[in-house]
């Protein structure tokens, strides 16, 4: 089994330990992950090493509204939604849902969804996957990739 830590220039730690059997896995902190969208978007899918499945850390403060509406039926994508801390809603198909860290949220791939943070903002988990079909991450959850808000 081969264990490595590596220390980013800015004190940040991740553990990955990789070998035979149960021993493949990687432990790091999410706020010391690669973000973009002025930090608020983390690439936990990419930081991790993920490959079968997408998967993001949002968060959002209170006043953040610019979360867009959107849906997946140009890749198949449904998603799970799950706030990690703090509380807010997910509007679906013009109907809002509770966003708490005890509610968990499937949504299909042609439902349009659109994520209202509460009044103390949230931490959301996304978590998305293309049934039947191989998951191909966007460039935007891969480590390294331009931020989209560095070329406004």
């Amino acid at each position: 089994m081969t264990r490595s830590i590596v220390v980013g220039t800015d004190g940040s730690e991740t553990i990955a330990s990789r070998g035979g059997g149960m021993s493949d896995y990687t432990v790091k902190r999410i706020d010391d992950m690669e973000a973009v969208y002025a930090g608020h978007f983390k690439r936990a899918r990419a930081e991790l090493g993920i490959e079968s499945f997408g998967m993001q850390v949002i968060d959002m403060p209170s006043w953040a509204h610019q979360h867009p509406e959107h849906d997946h039926a140009h890749d198949g994508q449904e998603e799970v939604y799950l706030a990690l801390r703090g509380d807010g809603e997910i509007e679906i198909e013009g109907e809002r849902h509770r966003l708490d860290p005890d509610t968990m949220v499937r949504v299909g791939p042609t439902v349009r969804r659109k994520l209202w943070p509460g009044a103390d903002g949230m931490r959301v988990l996304i978590v998305g996957g293309r049934p039947g079909r191989v998951y191909e991450p966007p460039e935007v959850s891969k480590l390294g990739a331009p931020d989209p808000l560095a070329h406004r």
